[in-house]
């Protein structure tokens, strides 16, 4: 019989004791704590993400079916749903999130340049999308989304290199992602991946003037003229790799500069896509 540390103990001692309690200190989380302490809370939090437990009620019951395993896993107190609950509403969150941001900076330096495609281009690059999650409007009603049907929509800005998410914004349903742009900080040097969705060439150009890059999908009915052509290789799927003026009334007015355009056709699903971007040193197949 294993008398020995846990599975989820020995992933736990993997974080910094040093770091934690340095974010603890900060935010005084402890003050007139008796049992519950800030690592309790962050370690059954974690529990409860790695086992998928979906309630309060949930954790609390499967912690105590553990009981017997919870010293030796790190969590030195029982665990009740009310305890719980008080932690996550009055606790400050900012003890995690500082947290979190040595954690990424840790998984930064492990992933670094692992990406064949990061390495060859060389630069920090990002993917910005967006997920509609349902909600039941009875149960949520401040999450407003149609008639009958409540949503939020969350935004992700994931670092390629390793996926890390370093933005989330939450927002309701019936939020355009192109929206989310205007929160961003945009790290001059670094290259933005965004769907059609965030398609605004006001506030792609505003990318632009932060020394930023970006790509993203054109539309069908972009207006534009051809200003000069490059040789593409056409056996790998590329059609042609072009510089361009937008034309459009408002286009050429949101953005006055010259792009970029990439057409490529995928061979496994035979459809074509065509890409705009500000940046002219990434071959064309790097940007497709």
């Amino acid at each position: 019989m294993n008398q020995g540390k846990t599975v989820f103990s020995q992933l736990m001692s993997f974080f910094s004791d040093y770091e934690f309690n340095k974010c603890v200190e900060k935010y005084n989380g402890n003050y007139k704590t008796r049992t519950f302490s800030c690592r309790n809370h962050f370690y059954v939090m974690c529990f409860a993400q790695f086992t998928y437990r979906d309630s309060l009620r949930d954790i609390e019951t499967c912690l105590r079916a553990l009981s017997n395993k919870l010293y030796h896993s790190g969590i030195s107190c029982a665990i009740s749903k009310s305890a719980l609950a008080k932690a996550n509403e009055q606790r400050n969150s900012s003890i995690y999130f500082d947290f979190a941001q040595t954690l990424i900076l840790e998984a930064r330096s492990l992933y670094l340049k692992t990406d064949p495609l990061i390495a060859e281009i060389n630069l920090m690059a990002y993917a910005l999308d967006s997920t509609t999650i349902d909600l039941c409007l009875s149960l949520f009603p401040w999450a407003k989304f149609r008639k009958a049907k409540g949503a939020i929509k969350l935004h992700t800005l994931l670092d390629l290199n390793g996926s890390i998410p370093t933005f989330i914004d939450i927002t309701n349903g019936s939020t355009h992602d192109v929206n989310v742009l205007d929160n961003l900080v945009f790290e001059t040097d670094a290259m933005y991946v965004m769907d059609l969705g965030y398609l605004d060439y006001d506030r792609l150009f505003k990318i632009n003037l932060k020394g930023a890059f970006f790509i993203t999908r054109a539309k069908v009915n972009m207006k534009c003229k051809r200003v000069y052509s490059k040789s593409v290789d056409k056996s790998i799927g590329l059609k042609y790799d072009q510089t361009i003026k937008l034309t459009g009334i408002n286009s050429k007015r949101d953005y006055p500069e010259k792009l970029r355009r990439v057409k490529f056709k995928d061979e496994i699903s035979g459809k074509t896509y065509i890409f705009i971007t500000n940046n002219f040193n990434l071959t064309a197949f790097q940007v497709s």
